[in-house]
């Protein structure tokens, strides 16, 4: 989806259905640029995968240091996901937004948002039965966003994205 810059009428920029959104470009953690400055590429919105691929791809950006752009992955899987599992892709997008808010150096932010991933993570795991959906480690995940939600309590440095990202399977 193609954003375009405001006009001198309009203050905002828009989407080519007129919906609100940022034209500026963006960094590897989301953070909008100056117009013009070279950015990262943004995950297109509203994409359909299987399961699989979801996961395949989240772990891509994941591991490459793109948190932000996991979460929208995650997003877009909760939004157009079976009602049964919508829980399951909210909790790990919350989990790439916490590990997104530690990488930018928001302790209280990331924290709050990677335990309240791991919550619904593991809550979701108890209604379903079920630890490994779609091959996903949740007991492991959950485990990890935990450690790591006390370790950016402790310290005042932004976290390595790349270096502090989960393992899904």
């Amino acid at each position: 989806m193609s954003s375009t810059r405001a006009t001198d009428g309009d203050a905002r920029d828009r989407d080519q259905e007129g919906r609100a959104r940022s034209a500026r470009p963006r960094d590897g953690l989301g953070r909008p640029l100056p117009y013009g400055a070279p950015g990262v590429e943004r995950q297109p919105e509203g994409v359909v995968r299987t399961p699989e691929q979801t996961v395949a791809e989240a772990q891509e950006l994941l591991a490459a240091g793109k948190p932000f752009h996991a979460h929208e992955v995650f997003e877009d899987a909760w939004k157009s996901g079976p009602q049964e599992e919508r829980a399951l892709w909210r909790g790990l997008a919350q989990l790439a937004v916490g590990l997104t808010h530690a990488a930018r150096g928001n302790r209280t932010g990331g924290a709050r948002l990677l335990r309240r991933g791991a919550g619904a993570a593991e809550e979701w795991a108890a209604q379903d039965g079920d630890a490994r959906p779609h091959g996903i480690d949740l007991p492991g995940v959950i485990a990890w966003a935990r450690a790591l939600a006390d370790e950016v309590e402790r310290t005042d440095a932004p976290v390595d994205a790349r270096a502090r990202a989960p393992h899904l399977r």
